[in-house]
């Protein structure tokens, strides 16, 4: 059984995801001829061909399109490690923790740090992206995350929830209003994924309401309400992140209909540290922001 040299999986990685050994080695900085020979002394350790190549393109064969799928958790997991182990060289006396835009995590850092008056806490803002690969990679300690997230390898401690609410136009027709049902905005253009709200998905198939394009994939609030200002569509949102980013050219409503945001505490369930379930109890009395 082949043992797999990290380093080769890291070059196979960029290979994968870019499909031109040139690109690929300019983002590694080495020259192409080098990665071209890691590539096939890893080929040759697997005995396997991961790679169709013709003048013309690189494509991924069925046994590497499964080593990708695999090599992405692996690197991730090696980082991890090696985050903790010089986090643990450092000793205890720092914690990072991770949350979501417009969450307020004030109170539960600031009752840690008066109990732990030696302790550095750092934190981390995170997006729907990376908001539970933080914790997975060791980047933070916990996280304050929006439900729903992947549980593997998770310990979650549910916090408190929020009420959801649509965020449209100033000059929107229901800018304004208060409760209204989601039937009223079936017809909208939700700039998400339908799947991100089932009540408004369910609701606008029900009502035969006229196929949208797909919305573009935001990386930030920001972006989102960028393209709300714009007359581009509505979003739903947690009712805090809606206050947090208030602006003139933007309102918000309540939807009577749609199901309250949960906000939980995460973190990696393999470490149970003494801090780490300190902080979680703190977190859990001190409740929502007031």
């Amino acid at each position: 059984m082949a043992d797999v040299d990290l380093r080769k999986l890291r070059y196979f990685v960029a290979v994968a995801e870019h499909l031109h050994f040139g690109r690929a080695a300019q983002s590694l900085h080495i020259a192409q001829p080098v990665l071209s020979r890691q590539i096939r002394a890893l080929e040759d350790e697997l005995k396997v061909t991961l790679f169709d190549r013709d003048r013309r393109s690189t494509s991924l064969t069925p046994a590497g399109r499964q080593l990708l799928a695999d090599a992405r958790p692996l690197l991730a997991g090696a980082d991890a490690l090696t985050r903790r182990v010089r986090r643990a060289a450092r000793g205890p006396r720092t914690f990072t923790v991770g949350f979501m835009p417009g969450l307020i995590v004030t109170a539960a850092v600031r009752a840690l740090g008066l109990r732990h008056p030696d302790l550095t806490v750092h934190l981390v803002r995170t997006t729907w992206d990376d908001q539970t690969d933080v914790v997975r990679d060791g980047r933070a300690d916990v996280g304050f995350v929006r439900m729903p997230v992947d549980r593997t390898g998770l310990a979650i401690r549910r916090l408190y929830t929020e009420p959801r609410v649509a965020v449209v136009p100033a000059d929107h027709r229901l800018a304004g209003k208060r409760d209204v049902p989601v039937t009223e905005i079936a017809y909208e253009h939700l700039l998400q994924d339908p799947d991100a709200v089932p009540e408004w998905r369910d609701i606008a198939e029900e009502m035969r309401a006229p196929a949208r394009q797909p919305a573009p994939v935001f990386h930030s609030v920001e972006e989102k309400l960028e393209h709300v200002a714009a007359g581009h569509g509505l979003v739903i949102v947690p009712l805090s992140v809606a206050t947090f980013y208030t602006r003139p050219d933007i309102a918000y409503f309540t939807v009577a209909d749609l199901a309250p945001s949960q906000v939980s505490l995460v973190w990696d369930a393999a470490r149970r540290t003494p801090l780490i379930a300190e902080f979680a109890t703190i977190a859990e009395t001190t409740g929502p922001p007031p």
